[in-house]
């Protein structure tokens, strides 16, 4: 039985749809290039936001629609079954907490017999905890993903060497908080990548994302960890709001001076450091000072990539009853933050045309071309048809507010 895994919504569920399919493959159900090939469909769900749900509910209809077996896992999966079974009575819906069963329920069903795993990719992705320990009002997240729950580091350095000697060349280490890793099990981030580093190899590891609150601690360390050629010198650092009040309201536990404290300390100690955060407007209470709070952080920062969104109320989280802020409100402040973050994503990738930079090639893009990565994580669009995992050297040639645009230097 042909098998395709449909993913949505965060690198950490990406990830865990990868693992979903390598063990559908070792189980005799090879991978299909798309649904349409498949007679089993893995829909790895995603609810972060209220869009997000809709788009889930209709696509189970298509799946049903369309006869496909389908088996539902990922956030939706967890936090809210009852949805997923009205769409899809007779499906597997398999919750993140589960995913340790899920050779066993599916292998009940659909057989199993024994099949070598696919060989890894160059650009892989290693879920290294599932969970966090926030309390943020606002996230349903943190209802389908529970408790931080750390895989042991001795196996998360067993798979990343396994990649590392089968050619991968990128790796992403996914989780809600990477920040929080191994705090539940007696070690830390730094600690890992310390481990994790002792692999030797021509490799790059991309931290994910992680919350302020729990990079005060580790931020000294993780300093020193992404002075290695082979860590992106690049974080993903969610501040959600320039306002302490709102940040209070959120369940955030830090301040935006503790922010921008970390940042300042990061850029201070990791040259060209990348830095990436979100925003969310509109959150209930969220006052027109507040949002001029945050537009003034916005323009401290400088971030080389801002995530906006505007605040939609989650099915069992405290901020769905909070008063909200009238949609046009919202809409207009979120075209404001999302002027403001383009002109300075502009000016950013502005300064870096005429530079002569190395690269890694990690996905496709458009028709005839490719997309690098520099070593601070920024995206690269590149003519040509490179092969993903094929180091480049290139000169930028120009800039948008998403990206930087390179011709390939050849070597002489």
């Amino acid at each position: 039985m042909k098998h395709f895994v449909e993913s949505y919504g965060c690198t950490m569920n990406h990830g865990e749809g990868d693992m979903l399919s390598r063990t559908l493959s070792s189980m005799g159900h090879p991978a299909a290039g798309s649904a349409e090939e498949a007679d089993l469909v893995v829909l790895n769900t995603c609810t972060v936001v209220d869009t997000t749900e809709r788009r889930m509910v209709r696509r189970m209809s298509e799946l049903r629609s369309q006869g496909k077996e389908v088996i539902v896992t990922g956030c939706m999966a967890s936090a809210q079954s009852s949805r997923v079974r009205i769409r899809l009575p007779n499906s597997i819906i398999v919750p993140t907490d589960s995913y340790g069963t899920f050779r066993d329920v599916v292998g009940e069903r659909y057989g199993c017999t024994d099949a070598p795993e696919p060989p890894f990719g160059p650009v892989e992705t290693i879920p290294i905890a599932s969970g966090c320990l926030g309390a943020c009002t606002y996230c349903i997240t943190r209802l389908a993903r529970g408790r931080l729950r750390s895989r042991p580091p001795d196996e998360i350095v067993k798979v990343l060497r396994s990649m590392v000697d089968s050619g991968t060349k990128e790796v992403l280490l996914a989780g809600q908080d990477t920040a929080c890793y191994g705090l539940d099990i007696g070690t830390d981030l730094p600690s890992l990548l310390e481990m994790i580093l002792e692999i030797p190899g021509d490799y790059r590891i991309r931290i994910g994302m992680m919350n302020p609150d729990r990079l005060l601690a580790i931020r000294e360390r993780l300093a020193h960890v992404l002075n290695d050629e082979r860590v992106y010198s690049f974080l993903h650092i969610p501040v959600q709001s320039g306002s302490d009040p709102v940040l209070k309201h959120m369940g955030r536990r830090y301040t935006c001076e503790e922010f921008m404290d970390s940042v300042s300390y990061l850029k201070e100690n990791v040259p060209g450091i990348s830095i990436a955060t979100d925003m969310i407007s509109g959150f209930p209470g969220e006052t027109e000072e507040d949002h001029r709070a945050s537009l003034a952080l916005l323009e401290w920062l400088g971030a080389d990539t801002v995530n906006i969104t505007r605040f939609s109320p989650r099915p069992g989280t405290p901020a769905a009853s909070m008063d909200a802020v009238p949609g046009n409100v919202s809409k207009d402040r979120s075209a404001e933050l999302t002027e403001m973050k383009t002109q300075i994503c502009e000016s950013s990738n502005r300064k870096m045309v005429g530079s002569t930079i190395p690269v890694l090639v990690t996905e496709k893009g458009s028709e005839g071309t490719v997309i690098a990565r520099t070593g601070s994580y920024r995206p690269v669009g590149i003519e040509g048809d490179f092969p993903i995992g094929t180091s480049l050297t290139v000169e930028i040639t120009d800039s948008k507010a998403t990206h930087l645009v390179g011709a390939v230097i050849p070597y002489k």
